[in-house]
């Protein structure tokens, strides 16, 4: 509390938020019927939009996945996975965006892919908000481990939570191009992520949410909202959502 005392009101507000989520629209196994029926095959798309490129980011995946988990093996903890991370790759290189925002960095699957293509385009800043795991000493030195240290010029890190760390992001920047999310997974969670958002979002803004399996935000968000240009993806055991278009 000394330390952090911030921290100890984004954990409250990530307590409360688990104690007393909204309730999802759907019931579990009807979520999961609709996320298998809409769920696409995303390797044909991404090979007709562009094969060189899907080619370039599945052997940034292979060489990557293998030397994050050769650098994991060297942490006493488990840490979280990576969201769609050759998705981000391909997507970054192809539409070469000048600001992405991110949610839920941890061991930095999304955002050494993002930072990467960043380097190769030759342009671009990456915006992320993450918060330091508990019972661990010293867990900031492990947010984004697996990032390559000469790619952190392209990269601003907040620490304090997305209540705190999204709305600190948006007064700096002017436009979103392509906002990831993989944090708080909570209902409430994603609602304030995208309604604090919302002003820095245009109709070319790219929306990718991971594990929305987790309850019926995506699924009541596209079709509150009249949303008909979104997808979903399926990637090692999990959904992902994306909104735009993705050509």
């Amino acid at each position: 509390i000394i330390k952090s005392p911030k921290r100890v009101l984004e954990l409250f507000h990530k307590v409360n938020e688990r104690l007393f989520d909204r309730s999802s629209t759907l019931k579990k196994e009807e979520l999961d019927k609709w996320l298998k029926e809409n769920a696409a095959d995303l390797e044909p798309h991404l090979i007709k939009i562009d094969s060189a490129l899907w080619e370039e980011a599945q052997n940034f995946y292979k060489e990557f996945d293998q030397r994050a988990k050769e650098k994991l093996k060297e942490i006493p903890f488990a840490m979280g996975g990576g969201g769609h991370y050759p998705l981000l790759y391909f997507l970054v290189r192809r539409l070469k965006p000048g600001v992405v925002v991110e949610t839920g960095v941890s061991s930095g699957f999304s955002t050494q892919a993002i930072l990467k293509a960043m380097q190769i385009n030759g342009s671009g800043k990456l915006y992320s908000s993450d918060f330091p795991l508990f019972r661990v000493k010293d867990p900031e030195k492990y947010i984004g481990v697996l990032v390559d240290e000469e790619l952190k010029k392209d990269w601003k890190l907040f620490i304090e939570g997305d209540r705190i760390s999204l709305p600190k992001i948006c007064s700096e920047i002017d436009h979103i191009d392509i906002f990831h999310y993989d944090s708080d997974k909570s209902y409430k969670g994603r609602e304030f992520a995208l309604k604090t958002i919302a002003p820095k979002m245009d109709k070319k803004s790219l929306i990718i949410f991971d594990d929305i399996h987790n309850n019926s935000h995506f699924y009541d968000y596209v079709r509150e909202n009249n949303i008909t240009d979104y997808k979903v993806f399926f990637f090692i055991n999990k959904y992902v959502g994306f909104i735009g278009e993705l050509s």
